[in-house]
């Protein structure tokens, strides 16, 4: 029993000292993306916008084709059950709220994790391999502000692109069944999903985003400055980045959820 409570007093342990090496890497690159610059310290804007592209506008295709598909599906699956109740106009409404409140950004999340969270790790944990990192130490510069405050920087600024974009594909998606099938024109199909849509249903998942993109810099970052020694390593890190991330996504999305429910709803 003894050992049992060890054992769990340990996990607790290493995982509060892990949400603190993260809150600990954040507040530093905050502090070099926006403290800095009034002190005289520049951001590597070219940088910034070099992984913004890569974040964001590379990503755009498959996530349009994934939105797409996934605002159909929510279209199919809530037309089945309001069908029973002769209420298959509310489908835009049903499709709206929810990708803008919850599938948009959890879904663009997701798949940023993919794409850009492992390449966030492989690229530092290649760094760290090859000890560039330490080169970058001897000439005195900051491994967070050269490599980490671009990063952030670009994925807090696109990520809240991405779900607009997201939103507006799925709420696309669900337009096709609700003009083949619930005799929606395209304008009124339109018209119902902004009619549906108050403010604070697009300004909840937007902070949901920001928050998400905080969070996989974070989790990407620190497992890349936590890579050992050789290739076996970077492989490692790269999966811990997306497994960890995917798990701190949804602690966050729950968490905000929580909140966003608790202090009142519309």
């Amino acid at each position: 029993m003894m050992e049992f409570v060890a054992q769990v007093g340990d996990t607790v342990t290493n995982c509060l000292a892990y949400v603190g090496a993260l809150a600990s890497l954040v507040t530093r690159a905050s502090y070099y993306a926006f403290v800095g610059p009034f002190q005289g310290k520049h951001p590597r804007w070219q940088g910034a916008v070099s992984q913004a592209m890569d974040v964001g506008v590379r990503a755009l295709p498959i996530l349009s084709l994934i939105t797409f598909f996934i605002g159909l599906i929510l279209a199919l699956q809530s037309a089945y059950e309001l069908r029973k109740l002769g209420a298959l106009t509310y489908v835009a409404s049903a499709v709206a709220v929810s990708m803008s409140r919850e599938l948009g950004p959890l879904i663009t999340a997701i798949l940023v994790i993919g794409r850009s969270g492992s390449a966030l790790a492989a690229e530092i944990g290649t760094m760290r391999v090859t000890e560039e990192i330490d080169a970058l130490e001897t000439m005195a510069i900051e491994p967070v502000d050269f490599l980490v405050t671009p990063k952030f920087l670009a994925m807090i600024l696109m990520m809240p692109c991405l779900t607009m974009w997201a939103n507006s594909m799925g709420i696309l998606g669900g337009s096709l069944f609700g003009v083949a099938q619930a005799d929606f024109t395209w304008v009124r199909y339109i018209r119902s999903s902004l009619d549906a849509l108050y403010l604070r249903d697009i300004s909840t998942g937007l902070i949901k985003s920001v928050m998400f993109g905080i969070t996989i810099t974070a989790v990407g970052c620190h497992e890349g400055f936590s890579t050992g020694g050789g290739a076996e390593e970077i492989g490692r890190s790269t999966t811990q980045a997306v497994v960890i991330s995917i798990f701190m996504v949804i602690a966050v999305d729950l968490v905000f959820t929580a909140l966003f429910f608790f202090v009142g709803d519309r």
